[in-house]
């Protein structure tokens, strides 16, 4: 599991609640973090938040993917306009959750795309 999320204390919970439900958490500040780390499991689903300085959640997947990153991706935010949807749906997100993430929601998801064959290998050029 790999969540994306500029803001601490939400990344923080994430991680916790995620550890609790028998996930193996890395968490990343941003996308440009991310974008630099060269050890990423080879196996994982993304938990991209939308809004985050400089990299937005939906480029980030975008750049992921001109990479030939195709990890599943979960986008979190806290407004899920039709457009943020839309677009979403355009770079290969899997779903969409709504801030503030309510009960098991984002376990519930993360095992549904996973159970899904949604948990494609990494390939990282180079």
């Amino acid at each position: 599991m790999i969540i994306v999320d500029d803001d601490d204390a939400v990344r923080q919970s994430l991680m916790f609640s995620l550890a609790l439900e028998g996930f193996q958490v890395r968490a990343f500040r941003n996308g440009e973090e991310l974008l630099a780390e060269r050890e990423l499991p080879a196996r994982a689903c993304l938990v991209i938040d939308y809004c985050m300085p400089s990299l937005d959640g939906l480029s980030l997947v975008d750049r992921l993917r001109q990479s030939a990153i195709a990890l599943p991706a979960i986008l979190i935010t806290a407004k899920a306009t039709a457009e943020i949807r839309r677009r979403a749906a355009l770079c290969g997100c899997r779903a969409v959750l709504e801030k503030p993430l309510e009960d098991n929601s984002l376990a519930d998801c993360i095992r549904d795309v996973l159970t899904c064959g949604g948990a494609e290998e990494l390939h990282r050029p180079g």
